[in-house]
């Protein structure tokens, strides 16, 4: 085995031959969110997916939300299946180390300011160097290029700039977040997909590609016809609290019990069998509601015929009749909720790990399960995101690095 291929595949054994993405070779150089979320995707289906970490400190993600120690729970999950290896890029040594890494990787993922890889000498010239096949997959708050390009964004920003915030929460009130790091996450997907194009292009003429990912363009791609409405119509959307502006009915509909049920009654048979439940047939076959059209004229008056139905029963009433009525309707859920849902246990989607939650002992606690599924290869948790630097070892002497060079290098900050 080649040194190269050494580095890549490791000796952990953790890839199955048989895995979607066995023999693929990724190199991370992300932090928080955005750049991490795609490496774990990629790494979940069998990629050998290398992260660098600043000595030290490594990504700041570690210390997000809760904690035991030095890692976060939100840290083990993003960054499951992974291997972490310290290195400072901004030190000469550690930037040859880098490079010597990237020889032998398909996929190379950022997510810094546009112009820090090229600061440290990690720029596309020198990727290309020394890989020309390899793809580097560029996560930024607003691209690489365009007069925005040198200003620092983050996911917060970039879903107000790509009109999500604008349309979030009440009319009333000021706009609201969603409660995840979305913009990040959607980056994260678009750079996967980005990847694969990239990679599928390049089995056809061995060349590699760079994908420009920016947070605020994921968000912009997910508004549906926000801007053409009103380009061509003159309409600005607003926020409109729970409903779904111009689908009728769809909303949320608070039951007898203080719970509350999502009720998608929009299609237009769907609709007149919401409406026959409610006890208002009248409603159902009145030939101006046939449509949607015609719906949404009337928004107000269906959602309180609907609510008023719903504020006579339990939330879990509300849900079987819709059930049986074939209306989609569902209840909003907590952690808790999520924990003892039957249909989540019987499609994999809750895992347990042993992880340390208390004064380093360890315990076994649930995580998300892999998405999306197979039915002949499905992507599996491995391992959660590792301690910081718990395979620099292994990866560096994979590099013709020994043990007193490495000594050596910690000595000196660059691991």
């Amino acid at each position: 085995m080649s040194r190269e291929r050494s580095m890549a595949s490791g000796s952990t054994g953790s890839t199955g031959s048989d895995d979607l993405l066995a023999g693929l070779r990724v190199l991370e150089l992300g932090s928080f969110i955005a750049a991490p979320s795609a490496g774990r995707l990629l790494a979940d289906f069998g990629a050998d997916v290398v992260k660098v970490e600043r000595p030290g400190t490594g990504d700041e993600l570690r210390r997000w939300r809760l904690h035991e120690g030095d890692t976060s729970l939100l840290f083990r999950v993003m960054n499951r299946n992974k291997r972490s290896v310290t290195l400072d890029l901004r030190t000469d040594e550690g930037r040859e180390l880098c490079l010597d890494l990237i020889r032998s990787c398909d996929v190379v993922l950022e997510n810094f300011r546009p112009g820090t890889l090229e600061r440290w000498g990690l720029g596309p010239e020198e990727i290309r160097r020394v890989n020309p096949r390899a793809v580097l997959v560029r996560i930024s708050g607003y691209g690489q290029s365009g007069p925005y390009r040198d200003r620092p964004g983050f996911g917060g920003v970039a879903e107000a700039l790509g009109g999500l915030r604008h349309l979030t929460g009440y009319p009333d009130r000021a706009p609201t977040r969603v409660g995840i790091s979305i913009a990040d996450q959607i980056a994260g997907l678009y750079a996967v997909i980005g990847a694969l194009m990239a990679l599928h292009r390049r089995d056809r003429d061995g060349r590699g590609e760079t994908v420009d990912v920016a947070l605020y363009e994921g968000i912009y791609s997910l508004m549906e016809s926000l801007v053409p409405d009103y380009d061509a119509f003159g309409v600005e959307r607003g926020r409109t609290g729970s409903a779904l502006p111009g689908v009728v009915p769809s909303n949320t509909y608070r039951c007898a019990d203080g719970k509350y049920a999502v009720i998608s009654g929009n299609g237009d048979a769907i609709y007149r069998r919401l409406m026959r439940l409610v006890g208002r047939p009248d409603l159902a076959e009145d030939p101006a509601l046939a449509d949607n059209a015609g719906r949404v004229a009337r928004a107000d008056e269906l959602d309180e015929a609907i609510g008023t139905w719903t504020a006579t029963l339990p939330c879990s009433d509300v849900l079987r009749a819709l059930e049986q009525a074939a209306v989609p309707g569902g209840p909003i859920y907590t952690a808790s909720d999520i924990l003892d849902d039957p249909h989540y246990r019987a499609r994999g989607m809750h895992e347990r790990h042993p992880v340390a939650v208390a004064s380093g002992d360890k315990a076994e606690v649930v995580f998300p399960g892999v998405v999306p599924r197979f039915e002949d290869r499905p992507g599996t948790t491995r391992w959660l995101g590792p301690d910081l630097g718990e395979h620099t070892d292994d990866v560096l002497d994979s590099l013709g690095v020994g043990a007193a060079r490495r000594e050596r290098l910690r000595a000196q900050g660059v691991l």
